[in-house]
């Protein structure tokens, strides 16, 4: 097993990259996604390696989430470029992380697709996707996050598919188109034979 990335250490400890573009309180959101995840690392009885990762990508999934999204559109790969102003900070982190050397290809798909969800996630990415949906910040539906929680990370599978569920009934009812790596994700959880475009980022 390769060893950590730098970077990732050091986003491990709460440092972020230079080219990181928070506000002060979505660096705090980023603390409390990292909290849940170092928790779900130990409780899941990972090695310190992985414990180190899981931590790590609650610090740089919403690296640019303050970047303007016109920022951030021609600095993600061109079939990318399509995807929501909301949902661009992702992959314009993990092209960043990319160019500092990060050859760790699961993080990098966790941190681009954390938004979207992809049927390629494995389990730091799922549990990336539970946390940023399940933190205590967010003051909506507490009790049933507060559950969703609780299961954690005994039932990483069954948690994330609870959420992505949430999610894709969120944008049927509002009428919202579906990312094709969304609707891969369901697919690939449910025994389903998922197509998606390349999951390089």
């Amino acid at each position: 097993m390769s060893k950590l990335h730098p970077v990732v250490k050091k986003a491990a400890k709460g440092n972020l990259p230079e080219w990181a573009r928070v506000s002060r309180s979505r660096y705090r959101h980023m603390e409390r996604v990292a909290g849940l995840l170092k928790d779900w690392a130990k409780a899941a009885g990972l090695p310190k390696r992985e414990r180190r990762r899981w931590t790590a990508l609650g610090f740089l999934h919403d690296a640019l989430k303050d970047a303007p999204a016109a920022e951030l559109r021609p600095t993600v790969r061109e079939e990318l470029r399509d995807l929501p102003g909301a949902a661009l900070h992702g992959p314009a982190a993990a092209a960043r992380l990319r160019e500092e050397g990060v050859e760790d290809e699961g993080l990098l798909l966790a941190v681009a697709y954390h938004t979207l969800g992809h049927p390629n996630f494995d389990d730091a990415g799922k549990a990336l996707y539970a946390a940023d949906f399940l933190e205590p910040g967010r003051n909506l539906k507490n009790r049933w996050r507060g559950e969703l929680r609780a299961r954690m990370p005994a039932e990483l599978d069954e948690v994330a598919r609870e959420i992505l569920a949430v999610r894709l009934r969120h944008l049927v009812k509002r009428n919202r188109p579906m990312q094709p790596e969304t609707v891969a994700m369901w697919n690939s959880m449910n025994g389903g034979d998922p197509w998606v475009r390349a999951s390089e980022v």
